[in-house]
């Protein structure tokens, strides 16, 4: 009587799998950290127009305080941060790595939170 073969663990069949997906990826090559390099600086230069057209935005915002804003203020130093990682790992200036500083990422404000523009939490 022939016995019916049970299948893999799904872990142990994970594991093989990922096992052949390394085994045929080459290793990263001067081409490939160039090209990587040269979309990181052109993602910079995005970055930049977002930023300049974010302050434009900012400039012809309604003077009048309404309930809900768009703080830019946080948008800017979340561009700023951002880019400046990107700059720090195209141009490194220390062998040891940085702690990230994790984005606000909210950039709406509630009118009365704080007295300022962006609430209490703005930087």
């Amino acid at each position: 009587m022939a016995s019916a073969s049970r299948p893999a663990p799904p872990g142990r069949l994970f594991l093989t799998l990922l096992g052949l997906v390394l085994a045929g990826t080459p290793p990263a090559s001067a081409a490939d950290i160039a090209a990587e390099h040269e979309q990181l600086a052109a993602i910079l230069r995005q970055l930049d127009l977002a930023d300049r057209l974010a302050e434009q935005a900012e400039h012809t915002a309604p003077e009048e305080r309404a309930r809900y804003h768009f703080d830019y203020l946080r948008l800017h130093a979340d561009l700023k941060s951002v880019r400046t990682g990107m700059r720090d790992y195209l141009v490194p200036q220390r062998a040891q790595p940085r702690d990230p500083v994790p984005l606000n990422g909210d950039y709406t404000g509630e009118e009365g939170s704080g007295g300022r523009r962006g609430g209490k939490d703005a930087p």
